[in-house]
Protein backbone atom coordinates (compact mmCIF):
# COMPACT_ATOMS: atom_id res chain seq x y z
CA UNK A 1 0.00 0.00 0.00
CA UNK A 2 1.25 3.34 -1.19
CA UNK A 3 1.94 6.12 1.99
CA UNK A 4 0.42 9.82 1.28
CA UNK A 5 3.27 12.09 0.63
CA UNK A 6 2.96 15.39 2.04
CA UNK A 7 4.24 17.86 -0.25
CA UNK A 8 3.89 20.65 2.30
CA UNK A 9 3.27 22.91 -0.77
CA UNK A 10 1.22 26.28 -1.03
CA UNK A 11 -2.42 25.61 -2.54
CA UNK A 12 -2.09 28.93 -4.46
CA UNK A 13 1.32 28.00 -5.86
CA UNK A 14 2.41 26.73 -9.56
CA UNK A 15 0.73 23.25 -10.69
CA UNK A 16 2.77 20.45 -9.97
CA UNK A 17 2.63 18.83 -13.52
CA UNK A 18 4.44 15.65 -14.08
CA UNK A 19 5.58 13.17 -17.10
CA UNK A 20 6.74 9.88 -16.53
CA UNK A 21 8.66 8.13 -18.50
CA UNK A 22 9.24 4.53 -17.83
CA UNK A 23 12.92 3.15 -19.30
CA UNK A 24 12.86 -0.66 -20.53
CA UNK A 25 13.03 -2.19 -24.06
CA UNK A 26 11.31 -5.33 -22.24
CA UNK A 27 8.24 -3.22 -20.99
CA UNK A 28 8.56 -1.23 -24.64
CA UNK A 29 8.51 -4.42 -26.34
CA UNK A 30 5.65 -6.13 -24.81
CA UNK A 31 7.44 -8.79 -23.07
CA UNK A 32 6.64 -7.53 -19.78
CA UNK A 33 3.97 -5.21 -18.08
CA UNK A 34 5.15 -1.91 -16.98
CA UNK A 35 4.45 -1.83 -12.79
CA UNK A 36 6.91 0.99 -12.38
CA UNK A 37 5.25 3.84 -14.43
CA UNK A 38 2.12 3.38 -12.61
CA UNK A 39 4.01 2.91 -9.38
CA UNK A 40 5.52 6.28 -9.75
CA UNK A 41 2.42 7.80 -11.21
CA UNK A 42 0.61 6.94 -8.08
CA UNK A 43 3.34 8.61 -6.20
CA UNK A 44 2.82 11.91 -7.73
CA UNK A 45 -0.75 11.76 -7.33
CA UNK A 46 -0.73 10.58 -3.40
CA UNK A 47 1.83 13.78 -3.39
CA UNK A 48 0.04 16.30 -5.26
CA UNK A 49 1.16 16.30 -9.12
CA UNK A 50 -1.43 16.47 -11.82
CA UNK A 51 -0.23 13.83 -14.17
CA UNK A 52 0.21 15.23 -18.29
CA UNK A 53 1.75 12.50 -19.59
CA UNK A 54 3.20 9.21 -18.92
CA UNK A 55 5.03 6.55 -21.56
CA UNK A 56 7.45 3.47 -22.14
CA UNK A 57 10.29 3.90 -24.47
CA UNK A 58 13.05 1.58 -25.18
CA UNK A 59 16.79 1.94 -23.23
CA UNK A 60 17.77 4.56 -26.56
CA UNK A 61 19.65 7.25 -24.95
CA UNK A 62 18.62 9.20 -27.85
CA UNK A 63 14.60 8.57 -27.47
CA UNK A 64 14.96 9.78 -23.95
CA UNK A 65 16.43 12.53 -24.56
CA UNK A 66 13.91 13.74 -27.15
CA UNK A 67 10.98 12.72 -25.05
CA UNK A 68 12.72 14.53 -22.06
CA UNK A 69 13.53 17.79 -24.08
CA UNK A 70 9.75 17.67 -25.69
CA UNK A 71 8.18 17.54 -21.93
CA UNK A 72 10.64 20.53 -21.11
CA UNK A 73 9.34 22.65 -24.26
CA UNK A 74 5.47 22.19 -23.19
CA UNK A 75 6.37 23.50 -20.09
CA UNK A 76 5.89 20.44 -17.48
CA UNK A 77 6.85 21.27 -13.70
CA UNK A 78 8.34 17.69 -13.12
CA UNK A 79 9.08 14.90 -15.36
CA UNK A 80 10.18 11.61 -13.66
CA UNK A 81 11.84 8.57 -14.96
CA UNK A 82 11.82 5.22 -13.95
CA UNK A 83 14.63 2.34 -15.02
CA UNK A 84 17.59 2.74 -16.35
CA UNK A 85 19.79 3.78 -13.81
CA UNK A 86 21.57 0.51 -13.23
CA UNK A 87 25.21 -0.97 -14.13
CA UNK A 88 24.23 -2.96 -17.57
CA UNK A 89 25.95 -1.53 -20.91
CA UNK A 90 21.33 -0.09 -21.84
CA UNK A 91 21.27 1.77 -18.49
CA UNK A 92 21.46 5.14 -20.20
CA UNK A 93 19.08 7.11 -18.16
CA UNK A 94 21.65 9.35 -15.77
CA UNK A 95 23.21 10.23 -19.43
CA UNK A 96 20.49 11.12 -21.48
CA UNK A 97 19.30 13.27 -18.64
CA UNK A 98 22.62 14.92 -17.87
CA UNK A 99 22.68 15.66 -21.73
CA UNK A 100 19.34 17.48 -21.73
CA UNK A 101 19.44 19.12 -17.97
CA UNK A 102 21.50 22.84 -17.65
CA UNK A 103 22.22 22.28 -13.34
CA UNK A 104 22.76 18.79 -11.65
CA UNK A 105 20.64 19.32 -8.36
CA UNK A 106 22.88 16.32 -6.56
CA UNK A 107 21.43 16.67 -3.39
CA UNK A 108 17.84 15.03 -4.48
CA UNK A 109 19.82 12.10 -5.79
CA UNK A 110 21.91 11.32 -2.85
CA UNK A 111 18.76 11.42 -0.56
CA UNK A 112 17.03 8.91 -2.90
CA UNK A 113 20.46 6.72 -2.70
CA UNK A 114 20.68 7.24 0.91
CA UNK A 115 16.91 6.19 1.39
CA UNK A 116 17.68 3.13 -0.59
CA UNK A 117 20.95 1.76 0.95
CA UNK A 118 18.25 1.52 3.90
CA UNK A 119 16.53 -1.09 2.59
CA UNK A 120 19.32 -3.04 0.44
CA UNK A 121 23.11 -2.69 0.23
CA UNK A 122 22.52 -2.77 -3.53
CA UNK A 123 20.57 0.87 -3.30
CA UNK A 124 23.94 2.88 -3.78
CA UNK A 125 23.95 1.17 -7.15
CA UNK A 126 21.71 3.49 -8.66
CA UNK A 127 23.71 5.97 -10.63
CA UNK A 128 20.13 8.05 -11.12
CA UNK A 129 20.45 11.34 -11.81
CA UNK A 130 18.32 15.11 -11.09
CA UNK A 131 18.33 18.62 -12.30
CA UNK A 132 17.05 21.19 -13.88
CA UNK A 133 16.42 22.13 -17.45
CA UNK A 134 14.63 25.32 -18.13
CA UNK A 135 12.09 25.39 -15.58
CA UNK A 136 11.56 21.82 -15.45
CA UNK A 137 13.12 19.59 -12.32
CA UNK A 138 13.77 16.09 -13.96
CA UNK A 139 14.28 13.23 -11.35
CA UNK A 140 15.43 9.52 -12.04
CA UNK A 141 13.58 7.11 -9.96
CA UNK A 142 14.83 3.30 -9.83
CA UNK A 143 13.10 0.86 -11.74
CA UNK A 144 10.97 -1.25 -9.46
CA UNK A 145 7.95 -0.22 -7.72
CA UNK A 146 9.45 -1.08 -4.11
CA UNK A 147 12.24 1.03 -4.71
CA UNK A 148 9.86 3.24 -5.86
CA UNK A 149 8.11 4.05 -2.80
CA UNK A 150 10.78 3.24 -0.51
CA UNK A 151 12.34 6.43 -1.91
CA UNK A 152 9.67 8.86 -3.51
CA UNK A 153 8.83 10.13 0.14
CA UNK A 154 12.19 12.20 0.30
CA UNK A 155 11.59 13.71 -2.63
CA UNK A 156 7.70 15.02 -2.19
CA UNK A 157 8.13 17.26 1.12
CA UNK A 158 10.38 19.24 -1.67
CA UNK A 159 7.97 19.31 -4.98
CA UNK A 160 5.99 22.30 -4.14
CA UNK A 161 9.00 24.26 -3.65
CA UNK A 162 11.10 23.39 -6.22
CA UNK A 163 8.52 24.36 -8.80
CA UNK A 164 7.44 27.38 -7.31
CA UNK A 165 11.35 28.31 -6.78
CA UNK A 166 11.55 27.42 -10.89
CA UNK A 167 8.72 29.57 -11.61
CA UNK A 168 10.37 32.58 -9.98
CA UNK A 169 12.08 35.19 -12.34
CA UNK A 170 14.62 35.88 -9.65
CA UNK A 171 15.94 34.39 -5.82
CA UNK A 172 14.20 35.65 -2.88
Amino acid sequence: MREEHDTSGRPDGPALTVAILTISTTVASGAEKDFSGPALAECAALAGCTLVSQEVITDDQDAIETWLRNQVKLGVALIFTTGGTGFTPDDVTPEATRAVIEREAPGIAEAIRSQAQRHTPLGIMSRGVAGIAGRTLIVNFPGRPKAIDESFGVVAPILAHAVESLSREHGY
